[in-house]
């Protein structure tokens, strides 16, 4: 078998590949000879069909493949040993390869274009400033979390005087234009209601204090601003249509009021977060809370640093030439379908910074373990479990939350790709100066938007 690579440009590689008989003729014999062995056809002895008969039947589909198995491995092994660095796979050539036909010839060559990794630069030295933000956790931070979790033992009360945020229960009237309930007008029993959430603040006014058997009157379509799915909830009218000239006044005989009130601060509360016995005081409770407010919100810097340091990387690098045709029939065959500039222009920004990272990985010597990567699936679990209100749980259920994450071969790849990066983003920390700078969460919102 023959190889050789012609240069176009430093980026655009010819591949040409010649499999001829000797390279293909044994290993296609066996496996006829083994097909003979095994052939059991009307008419004749097992292993006793014809070799004609048998290559007639099966001789082109071996050739191909074994032909298909050389190119393969002629390619892969070439590549290898001359350390030629490629984007993607070869793609045949649509100018130079000839039509091949496996019946009649006996040497196939193949032509190949190869999109060839440029060269790129972006080394970092401590003269590179990049900014590394802390969020601040603040006392109404940790006690906007505690408030949260209070509804985890809340509960709803029966109560007999409105207050903002209750929940009416009633009986509603459609009016006439005198204030009397009108005849065949729309009734509704056991209603329930939100004062709350009325817009206009005239009707939201007339429930301010109201009693428990109190008749008020007001306007629903006002109250709503003719919301058709609240007014239709409301009235549990089925036709949408009627709502439109439904703009009278209703009675409102208010038969409960129910309020949610938050569980206290106390054993069960810390219990039900954090997991029995952790803690047996409201001070221990807030100190946990603010470290976990701290450890997330130290993830998300790291995020925002890895941003900001693959821009500086990309900045390094600047302009890098790509070979731009090639890279496009790529996209298109693995995307089906017709790539627009920006699509183009923001692969390429990728495919650059993964090619960066590529030779960083190597510079700084960086080596994933499997505890990297089991390490990785635990914080991702964890944090997952964060995300659900559990706070802590025990290392036994992380670690089997873990393990099944880790099942998923999608999922392994990309622990192993975050693993790595975070490798990367602690190697880039030590050799860049990194200022640090501390913000309020709302600053740091609106940083990690830009």
């Amino acid at each position: 078998m023959k190889v050789s690579l012609e240069n176009k440009d430093k980026v655009n590689g010819l591949l040409s590949v010649t499999v001829e008989k000797e390279d293909y003729q044994e290993k296609v014999e066996k496996i006829l000879k083994d097909f003979r062995r095994d052939a059991q056809i009307p008419g004749f002895r097992k292993g006793k069909v014809p070799m004609g008969l048998i290559k007639k039947q099966h001789g082109i589909a071996v050739l191909v493949e074994e032909v298909n198995k050389l190119l393969s491995d002629g390619i892969y092994n070439y590549i290898k040993e001359n350390d030629i660095r490629i984007i993607g796979n070869p793609l045949p050539n649509e100018e130079k390869q000839a039509e091949l036909n496996f019946e009649t010839m006996e040497e196939f060559e193949f032509i190949f274009d190869i999109a060839i990794a440029p060269e790129i630069n972006a080394d970092v030295s401590k003269e590179d400033k990049v900014d590394y933000y802390t969020v601040e956790i603040s006392d109404e931070m940790i006690n906007n979390q505690v408030n949260s979790y209070r509804s985890y033992t809340g509960e709803h009360q029966t109560v007999e005087s409105y207050e903002d945020k209750d929940m009416l229960k009633g009986h509603m009237a459609e009016l006439d234009e005198e204030g009397n309930i009108k005849e065949g007008g729309i009734t509704v029993e056991e209603t329930v209601m939100m004062p709350s959430a009325i817009k206009e603040e005239e009707q939201k006014l007339i429930f301010e204090n109201a009693k428990v058997n109190d008749v008020l009157t007001f306007n629903p379509y006002k109250a709503f601003d003719g919301n058709k799915a609240e007014l239709s909830s409301l009235l549990k009218l089925e036709n949408n249509e009627d709502i439109e000239n439904l703009k009278a006044d209703f009675s409102f005989q208010i038969s409960e009021i129910r309020r949610f009130v938050e569980g206290e601060i106390n054993q069960e509360l810390f219990d039900k977060v954090l997991g029995e016995g952790v803690v047996s005081t409201e001070e221990e409770f807030k100190e946990k809370i603010k470290e976990q407010l701290a450890y997330r919100y130290g993830l998300e810097s790291e995020y925002k640093l890895q941003k900001d340091l693959h821009q500086l990387l990309l900045d390094k690098a600047g302009k890098i030439e790509f070979p731009d045709e090639l890279l496009k029939r790529m996209f298109k065959q693995e995307q089906k379908e017709e790539l627009t500039e920006e699509d183009y222009k923001k692969a390429i920004e990728d495919l650059t910074l993964h090619l960066i990272e590529e030779e960083l990985v190597k510079k700084y010597e960086i080596k994933i373990e499997e505890k990297d990567i089991q390490e990785m699936a635990k914080s991702v679990a964890r944090l997952q479990m964060m995300e659900y209100g559990a706070l802590s749980m025990p290392d036994e259920i992380i670690d089997n939350f873990a393990q099944n994450m880790l099942k998923d071969e999608k999922t392994a790849n990309m622990l192993i790709t975050r693993a790595i990066n975070e490798k990367l983003t602690a190697a880039l920390k030590e050799n860049v100066t990194l200022n640090e700078k501390k913000v309020s969460t709302e600053e740091f919102q609106e940083l990690l938007t830009k």
